[in-house]
This record gives C-alpha cells, sequence and structure tokens, in this order.
C-alpha cells in the first residue's frame, strides 16, 4: 500500500482521483524504475492511509534552533529525535502550512524543560548528597573508653566463656562442633552463649559507667534483666531493687530495651498525680484487649488508681505493672511496688472502712472488693507490694 502511495505522490497525481484504469497502469510504469509496483493481490481501488508529512524536511531546522541553545551533542541529538516524535505525533491536528513553525516551538520548549530540570537538580543536590560530616572532637576518646570497657567486660569471663565465645562470635563456630569439643550438646551450648552474652552486656555497662559502688545485689539483679529470665527476676526482688538504687535503675534501660518489648504487658513509673493518670489508662486500655465488660474495665482502672494514689501520697516513688494472663484463663494481673515507709498492721489496714486519707473512699479494703484476688506483703522502712488479678467472666 506505501508503494503505492509513494508513488502516486511521485507521479503527480492525486490517490484516488478520477481516471481509467489504463492511466493508472501509465502511471505506475513511469515510476517502474524508482518505486515497486503495488502488490497483484491488492486492489487497485482500495482506501489508502493518509499521507504522512515530510518530517525529514524539517531536521535541519530542528538542529538549528536546538543546536544554538545546546552545545553537547548527544543532548541536542536527543532533544531533535524527541521534537520529531512529538511533531509526528501532532500532525493531525497541525493546519497545513504551520508544522515547521509547531516544530520550531516544540523545540524551544523541550530545550526550556532541560535547563529548568538542570537547575532543580543542581539546587537540591545536597538534599541527595550525603555530604562528608567533620569528625567529632571527642570521637576518639569515646572509642578509646568503648575499647577499654570491653576488655574489661571480657577480662570478667571464665576463660571457658571467654573461649567459647570468641569461637563462636569471631570464628563463626557453629554449636553442634562447640558441643562435640565441649562434651555438651548444641542446645546447651547455646544456652550457655545466651548467659555469657547476658553477663557481658551487663560487665561492659558497668565498665563504661566506671561503677564502683556496687552491691551484693546489684549484679544478680542487672544479670537477670540482661537475660531476661522472669523467674529470676522474682527471685532477686528485681523490681523493688530498681526503685531503690539509682545506678542499675540507669542501668536496667538498655538492658531491657534491646529485647522486644511485650505488647501484653505495661509498667508505669509513679510519682505524680499525673502518673495516676496514666497507670488508670494503661490498665484500662490492656484489659479492653481481652473483652472485659465495660463495668469491669471500670473496676480495674478504678483500683488501679487507688493503688497509684497511695503510691504518690505515702510513697512518693514506685511503679505498676499491668500484664495480661492467659493461664489458668484470661485475666489482668496489677502489681503496685513502692519504697515507702511499708504498712505497720496489714490486717488493719485491709479491714473495711479502713482509710487514712480522704481519698475516693476506697482504700485498700475497696480494691480487695473490687478485684477478684488480692495480696499484700509490706515491710517497715521497705515498702509496699500489692498484688491483685481480676478474671474475666466468660459466657
Amino acid at each position: 500500500m506505501l508503494s503505492f502511495v509513494l508513488a502516486n505522490a511521485l507521479s503527480g497525481t492525486a490517490v484516488g482521483a478520477p481516471g481509467t484504469i489504463r492511466a493508472r497502469r501509465c502511471q505506475s510504469r513511469r515510476v517502474l524504475g524508482t518505486v515497486p509496483l503495488v502488490s497483484a493481490t491488492q486492489s487497485v481501488d482500495a482506501p489508502h492511509e493518509p499521507r504522512q508529512p515530510d518530517v525529514a524536511a524539517l531536521i535541519p531546522t530542528v538542529r538549528r534552533v536546538i543546536g544554538s541553545r545546546v552545545a553537547n551533542r548527544e543532548q541536542a541529538d536527543d532533544l531533535v529525535q524527541e521534537t520529531l516524535v512529538r511533531v509526528l505525533a501532532a500532525a493531525d491536528r497541525v493546519e497545513p502550512g504551520m508544522l515547521e513553525p509547531y516544530a520550531i516551538v516544540t523545540a524551544r520548549n523541550l530545550v526550556a524543560s532541560m535547563w529548568k530540570e538542570q537547575d532543580r537538580h543542581r539546587r537540591n543536590q545536597h538534599r541527595i548528597v550525603d555530604l562528608p560530616t567533620m569528625r567529632a572532637p571527642d570521637e576518639s576518646l569515646l572509642q578509646r573508653e568503648e575499647g577499654v570497657a570491653v576488655a574489661d567486660a571480657l577480662a570478667r569471663l571464665s576463660e571457658r566463656e571467654r573461649q567459647t565465645l570468641l569461637a563462636h562470635e569471631v570464628a563463626g563456630q557453629d554449636t553442634r562442633s562447640l558441643g562435640e569439643e565441649l562434651g555438651l550438646t548444641a542446645g546447651a551450648v547455646a544456652a550457655q552463649l545466651n548467659r555469657t552474652r547476658a553477663r557481658l552486656r551487663v560487665e561492659y555497662l558497668l565498665a563504661l559507667e566506671q561503677a564502683e559502688s556496687l552491691t551484693d545485689r546489684c549484679r544478680p539483679v542487672l544479670f537477670a534483666l540482661s537475660s531476661g529470665d522472669r523467674r529470676r527476676q522474682r527471685e532477686v526482688d528485681a523490681a523493688r531493687h530498681l526503685l531503690e538504687c539509682d545506678l542499675c535503675e540507669r542501668l536496667s534501660q538498655p538492658l531491657m530495651e534491646r529485647g522486644q518489648q511485650s505488647d501484653n504487658a505495661a509498667r508505669i513509673r509513679i510519682q505524680t498525680d499525673g502518673d495516676i493518670v496514666l497507670a488508670r489508662q494503661g490498665a484500662r486500655e490492656l484489659a479492653s484487649r481481652l473483652g472485659f465488660s465495660g463495668t469491669d474495665l471500670t473496676v480495674i482502672a478504678t483500683a488501679v488508681s487507688e493503688l497509684a494514689r497511695n503510691i504518690v501520697r505515702f510513697a512518693r516513688d514506685g511503679e505498676i505493672v499491668v500484664e495480661l494472663l492467659e493461664e489458668p484463663r484470661r485475666g489482668v494481673r496489677v502489681v503496685a511496688r513502692d519504697t515507702g515507709p511499708g504498712i505497720p498492721d496489714v490486717e488493719q489496714a485491709l479491714a473495711d472502712g479502713y482509710s487514712t486519707y480522704h481519698g475516693l473512699g476506697l482504700g485498700l479494703p475497696g480494691a480487695r472488693r473490687l478485684m477478684d484476688e488480692f495480696a499484700v506483703v509490706s515491710e517497715i522502712d521497705r515498702g509496699t507490694t500489692v498484688t491483685m488479678t481480676k478474671w474475666r467472666q466468660e459466657g
């Protein structure tokens, strides 16, 4: 079809003009040496595509317009090609005789767009490039201190612990081969490595802190926190020690934060009236996850508020831990600890109607009536721990 269109264009006869079959055959013979004949299977009178504009004739003009504005030859060639593509796409919409002006305007617009893009890139380049930062003056000192702390921490490990840890972490030896050398199972070696890492973290923090005034309870408590052993934490009464020891309370943060925080527990430090609100809200939010009724949620929040208010009024410092339970059935356990003066007579404090101040009027007896389980442990000049539980009613 294209050969037929080109043949007619070169012969000067419009495609589809009236005439005889013989005239068309003569026209075809006239250009036989230049353009192939129409296929024998194609009808002479078949419709054809409209003639495409001679875009090639625009190339010198477009190249001159772009070349006068763009020095880079590769960029100029790309812009010329892009201009021709756009002119071809818009040829059907451009009036006859206006194709060249359209191509010139298109070329100028493409050059202007390129300049804008380059300018935007220059202005925003600093946002995507990592510029070199000045080294802090004390960076070298801090690195030396950390190196010394690591060395001190390793020195406090036993020879066996140190060698096993280095073989696994540095040399890459697996627990199975280590177990064969030590006469242990792979699981026993893994457990030993976990304990060693926990102890190393504690010793590293103590060395970095340059702690000297440690009590006999500091290391056992920190080690229990570092290993994440909750049973051991209860045995050493870690929660109470953290309330009494500022050093361990400070070092406990990185030890506890390194592990994944449980979504089933909340720990709120109680010191001011604002903390009472936080404790009440935290307990209500956790309990709502177990599907407690609206009434039970209010009961739990009220009991927590009363314990938190006791801490603020009498001890001035303590904590409340709220934990969701799944066994033996679903419920909420609340533990309130403080380091206050303690309760001289626990039985009297739990008697109905007993209250040492005019608060909500509940006191410990009221909180006990609201919850399903309630226990108080108190020591004079050591503080008080209250543990209470609310079980979810099934059905």
